[in-house]
């Protein structure tokens, strides 16, 4: 699957942009665990362009994380022009534009899934950020706003005239939110759609590497995104990455690894971000990183209570010497 001049292989498997989760830190485990593409978290353009520090901060990114995308939110054409040239002068591998997220805090102020319901005001955006920039630019949405209102098939053919170079689907209405079921139908008439001839991923409800096939295979679309699923599970990558090669998975991840990979993460946030923030946002992430575990709730609870790296990295010398993978 190629967007633009960005070449990820065959039936790639990429990391969703999350609010306060894909941070550089995970962008990079993530990687190193076999996604073929990450982005940063999503931008407001009104941020970018008040240079608001919170907003500077998410365009920094590793070389390490190429190819990486940078996605950017808003309501107002002008500002996404100017947000779009603040984004490239990092140089990206691309711009994604959020016509997706649901919550509350974007949709009041017209971002995000918001532009379900005005699709004359998407495609301005659309058109104008082409125009604006000679890097690849996507979109990421949803199937319509509710119920009564799937409009993605027509939306993906407007928008590919506009220029994009490549379209995400999550398989939701704004209405759904993250609850109920994703439909991948949908999703899959637009991948068949003959006046489609740009990159189709499909986004929703792939927690497995055999969902991840069967979409591939019932759905037949370019590529498949992750998001809530590899949420302190980064191995979720390299599982499906075999199973799509191979058929099956070499094996589970072992509690030293957990261990390992949490450690090395936390690290890594604490350095570009003060141990007091890093810590704090990385108890998103303990449910992930010990799902499975035997003792996961003792473990998990005692480290929502720690606030320093020393009794973090104290407990984990003690979890692994009484082996409670084995209780």
């Amino acid at each position: 699957m190629k967007i633009g001049n960005v070449d990820l292989g065959p039936l790639p498997v990429l990391l969703a942009p999350l609010e306060d989760i894909t941070d550089q830190a995970f962008r990079l485990i993530c990687r190193e665990y076999g996604a073929d593409m990450v982005y940063t978290e999503f931008i407001s353009s009104e941020g970018l362009i008040r240079d608001a520090q919170k907003s500077i901060k998410k365009l920094c990114f590793d070389e390490r994380e190429r190819p990486l995308g940078i996605q950017i939110f808003g309501h107002d054409a002008e500002a996404m022009r100017h947000a779009t040239i603040v984004a490239q002068e990092v140089n990206p591998d691309l711009i994604d534009l959020n016509f997706g997220c649901p919550i509350r805090k974007v949709v009041n102020k017209g971002g995000g899934a918001s532009l379900l319901k005005d699709i004359p005001r998407m495609l301005k955006i659309t058109e104008t950020v082409v125009r604006t920039t000679k890097l690849p630019v996507t979109v990421k949405t949803r199937l319509g706003w509710d119920e009564h209102s799937k409009i993605i098939i027509e939306v993906a053919e407007r928008l590919q005239d506009c220029g994009i170079s490549a379209i995400t689907i999550h398989g939701r209405t704004r209405a759904q939110m993250y609850g109920g079921k994703a439909d991948w139908t949908l999703i899959g008439e637009v991948k068949n759609n003959p006046r489609m001839h740009i990159p189709v991923i499909g986004n929703g409800d792939i927690d497995s590497p055999e969902k991840a096939q069967e979409m591939f295979t019932r759905f037949g679309v370019d590529g498949i995104m992750i998001g809530r699923a590899a949420i302190g599970n980064p191995w979720i990558f390299k599982h499906i990455k075999e199973y799509l090669q191979n058929g099956k998975v070499s094996g589970e991840v072992t509690l030293i690894d957990r261990i390992s990979t949490c450690q090395r993460h936390l690290l890594a946030a604490i350095e570009k971000k003060g141990e007091k923030r890093a810590i704090l946002e990385m108890r998103k992430l303990y449910g992930g990183y010990f799902r499975g575990v035997p003792s996961f709730k003792n473990i998990k609870m005692k480290l929502l209570t720690m606030t320093t790296m020393y009794e973090i990295d104290a407990w984990f010398k003690q979890v692994s010497e009484n082996n409670y993978e084995n209780h």
